[in-house]
Order: C-alpha cells, then structure tokens, then sequence
C-alpha cells in the first residue's frame, strides 16, 4: 500500500457535439446502428484545439480548484495517443503554458491504458520522494487520426481531456492499494494508428503520410472482456480484498457492451460500474479520468471509498489499479 492522495480532479471538452445522426450524414450508418453496438449518442469534436489545449484547460482548472500554485509542481505527465507531435512531448508544452518551471514532464503512450500506466509511473515518483507534488493528465484529439470513411472506426471515437493531483500525504488515509500492468505485444496489429513507413527510395517520390485509426473490433473486444476482469481480479488479491468490496469500477469506456459484460463477467451489480460513453464516445488516455471526475463533482465518490481504476487498448495492453481515494 503507498499512500498517494488524488488531491483533486478535472475535465473538458470542446464545446463542438456531432451526434449519429449527423454521422448518417457523411457515412453509411445510422443512430440505431451505433446505439445498439456501442452505446454512444454523440461525441464532441475538437475544431482547432490541439490536444496541449485541452490539457492545458485541464491543467488550469486543477490548479484553480486547489491551493497550489503551478510553481509547486515536481512532475506533469500526460498520457495520450494523439500529441501535438512526435517531440516536444504534449507535457512539455502544458508545463510551459502554465508556468511550472521545476515539474519534470513527459508524455506516456499506452492508448487507452495511458492513463493508468501514467498513474503507476507517477506512483514510483511519489514513492521515492518525501514530499512530491504531481499532475497526471489523459488528453486526445483523436479525431485528426480518424478515417471518417471508415464507419467501423469513425462512430467509436471523441474528443476530451481529463486529469488528476497528486500528492504523497502520510497523514490521509488515501492510498494506491494495488496496480497490475500487462501488455500483450504480440497483438500489436489488432490497433493502431499514426503508423509510419521507412523510405523505399532515396529521394522520395512523395512525402509521409501517416496512417488513420485501425482496429480489428472483435479482437479487442475478445481481449478486453477476458484481460480486464483478470487484471482486477489479481489486482484486488493483491490489495487483500475481495471484488466485492470495491465501491465503484471507473473501467475505460470503449463500449457499453464491453462494460456491461465486464460486470457480468466478475458477477458485480451493474450499478458499481457507471457508464458515459453516450456523451462522450471513446477517448481513450482521457477516458478514465473524464468519468472519475464526473463522479467526483456528482458526489458518487467520497473519500474512503474503495475505487477500480481500469484501462485497455493499443499494445495491446491492460491496466488496473485499486486505490482508496
């Protein structure tokens, strides 16, 4: 047990909705069709933010809701899939825009995992340090690597951000219980996205593209029904509970059915697991921190309430931490 204290959280969204009827519009599909496989209603778009600017909106609204000045920081880490570039790291601009001079920062690339894996890289920091204060943001643009000719992707996937503070307090009763990480990279094809290709012939003929969003549904959806309730099951032997006792399970939202299956699978009330994907869709690294601060600010979670955290996607790879928050 390490006594981490989530210090507060926050979230955004551009303020751009597409609903799936506005997606029949461009594509051969239909509200009916998206509904009854996903669960998702509508999806909100970023129309010139990249995704720094929604961190950084993330970033100010943490630092406004707490006490501490960008100045105090020690660490920001933000996980995502879809950087403004391949350097600097998104962290990088964010610690810059807001003024935090000593954070160390850097960016994490674990898909839909990437917050959770940011959150025991952070852990590590916290640890070793007597007195550390930390800021992990999950942020994506994901729609300017989405084909949106390809309805098997294109209706999956919005645009958002969320995050955390962190701190290492011996004093609170706040604590990472439990962290399990896997990755399974011999299925690294069943998602990808921003591929790159070396050159053929020196000079090009033309310039790199890179390529959209690929996913081969049936096995992710395979991977995650089967790898999740695992992960959460070692991960609550190791924090010396029983599933039973968890309070709420903030699982990435990829797909409702997905989720629900989750819960059915682990044989836990549906109602421990919220869903919000109808608003959102899929946001992958800003997935679980969106949700966890919903509930936060809905008072759905409270302090000493027992928490699974969960993430899955590209790598593949599967995390899973138990905290009390």
């Amino acid at each position: 047990m390490e006594k981490i204290k989530i210090v507060n959280t926050a979230s955004y969204v551009p303020a751009k909705t597409v609903s799936n009827n506005e997606l029949s519009q461009i594509m051969d599909t239909s509200d009916e069709w998206i509904s009854a496989r996903t669960g998702i209603k509508k999806r909100h778009i970023s129309v010139g933010e990249n995704t720094s600017d929604l961190c950084l909106k993330v970033a100010k609204k943490l630092l406004e809701q707490s006490t501490w000045s960008a100045g105090s920081l020690d660490l920001i880490i933000v996980a995502t899939m879809s950087p403004d570039s391949y350097t600097p790291a998104t962290a990088a601009i964010v610690q810059g825009k807001i003024g935090a001079n000593s954070a160390v920062c850097f960016d994490v690339s674990a898909a839909c995992s990437g917050f959770v894996y940011g959150f025991d890289i952070v852990t590590q920091f916290l640890t070793n340090q007597k007195s550390m204060r930390a800021m992990l943001i999950g942020g994506e643009v994901l729609s300017k690597v989405i084909d949106w000719t390809d309805r098997k992707t294109a209706v999956l996937f919005g645009d958002g951000a969320g995050g955390v503070l962190l701190e290492n307090n011996q004093a609170e009763d706040s604590a990472l219980l439990a962290s399990v990480l896997k990755t399974y990279g011999d299925s690294h094809e069943k998602l990808t996205a921003g591929q790159t290709r070396p050159l053929v012939e020196f000079p090009p003929l033309e310039r790199t593209q890179l390529h959209p969003f690929d996913m081969d549904g049936q096995a992710v959806y395979k991977f995650a029904t089967h790898a999740v309730p695992e992960t959460i099951d070692e991960a609550c032997q190791k924090a010396g509970i029983d599933v039973s006792d968890v309070d709420l399970f903030v699982l990435h939202q990829a797909n409702a059915r997905i989720v629900r299956s989750i819960a059915k699978r682990m044989k836990q009330p549906l109602a421990k697991f919220p869903i919000n994907i109808d608003e959102y869709g899929n946001t992958s690294a800003g997935s679980e921190p969106i949700l966890l601060d919903e509930l936060v600010r809905n008072k759905q979670v409270e302090r000493g309430q027992i928490v699974v955290l969960s993430g899955f996607g590209g790598g593949l790879t599967v995390g899973t931490q138990v905290i009390k928050f």
